[in-house]
């Protein structure tokens, strides 16, 4: 779309008129009053100086005209012409979800294996957690990965599919093997805090007990409850012994403990709920809890790009100029002086 940035400096076109009818009329001066000069040859004085008024009309028309486009076009860069493409972002009603999955070395236990496949505790929670984002339309989904360090790994965001893929190119042991939940509720309530108020959500999976965190993980809980962030706990993996993959290649028999009563407690602190997912199913009762919440509406947001054209009349402006200053040059080769 062709636009002007500053359509109203066309007023600038009638400048050169209001200053003529402003400046004082030059009048002729009383012939008494004309200083006279005394000059022997002032005959030859007079023919040198003096070329017919007919051989400059049409010269004087052209320079008029130039005069006049070359004040059109410095109005018209001055009006910053300009081609704007505008886009809008549609306003959407949802939900802030930050999900904060553990990817710990605990993760690799298979406890979920069957007899036709094996299956980790990582793999049923990518595949679990990434249906579950799909489904999130209009709402903005956020990731959050941590094992001994806590990193946001995808901002939040309206493209779920994006997030889905992330988290399904995520490896067990990434962020260390250790486990730091305080860590990552901390990082969940520094991207939340400013989004708005009542869709504030983090879905936090982990099969361990805190041991890396450098913010106990209570006192994390505390701090989402202050910025109003309601925390859905969720403890992936089965009790008593789990088969284990060894590094000798082997697969072996270990006992990994879930700190369920941590869990509970960092859930009741901020009004959220704990949930144990022993199979695929469980994390359908979060989809339930989540949308009896109340939605936020996104701010609309316009993006405008605009290519500037100013260039172009200036330009042509330049070049006008140049030939005004070439004319008189012009005038003298014609007439011999």
């Amino acid at each position: 779309m062709f636009m002007f940035h500053w359509p109203w400096m066309i007023v600038l076109l009638s400048l050169p008129f209001v200053i003529r009818m402003i400046l004082p009329t030059c009048k002729r001066m009383p012939f008494h009053t004309i200083p006279k000069l005394r000059f022997p040859a002032l005959a030859r004085l007079k023919t040198a100086f003096s070329t017919p008024k007919k051989n400059y009309t049409h010269s004087n028309r052209f320079f008029l005209f130039l005069l006049s486009l070359l004040w059109l076009l410095l109005v018209l860069a001055v009006m910053r012409p300009q081609l704007v493409d505008q886009f809008t972002s549609i306003q959407n009603e949802g939900y802030d979800l930050m999900l904060a999955v553990d990817i710990s070395g605990s993760m690799r236990a298979l406890d979920f294996s069957t007899k036709q496949k094996t299956v980790s505790r990582l793999d049923v929670t990518k595949d679990v957690v990434g249906k579950f984002v799909r489904e999130r339309q209009g709402d903005r989904i956020g990731l959050i990965l941590f094992g001994e360090n806590a990193y946001l790994h995808v901002p939040l965001t309206l493209d779920t599919l994006s997030v889905s893929h992330m988290l399904n190119n995520v490896v067990s042991g990434m962020a260390g093997y250790a486990t730091a939940i305080g860590d990552a509720i901390g990082l969940a309530v520094k991207s939340l805090r400013e989004r708005p108020e009542g869709s504030r959500v983090l879905v936090l999976l982990t099969d361990g007990e805190d041991t890396a965190s450098s913010i106990p993980p209570l006192e994390a809980a505390r701090l989402a409850k202050q910025y109003g962030i309601r925390i859905y706990t969720i403890g992936v993996g089965k009790d008593g012994l789990v088969p284990y993959p060894h590094e000798t290649g082997r697969i072996i028999m270990a006992e990994i403990p879930i700190d369920e009563k941590l869990l509970k407690e960092i859930a009741f602190i901020t009004n959220g709920k704990y949930f144990r997912a022993t199979d695929q199913h469980a994390l359908q009762a979060i989809y339930d809890q989540i949308n009896g919440l109340e939605k936020t509406k996104s701010n609309t947001r316009t993006y405008i790009i605009r290519k500037p054209l100013y260039r172009y009349p200036l330009g042509v402006a330049a070049i006008f100029l140049l030939i005004l200053g070439l004319l008189p040059l012009c005038r003298r080769k014609v007439h011999g002086t």
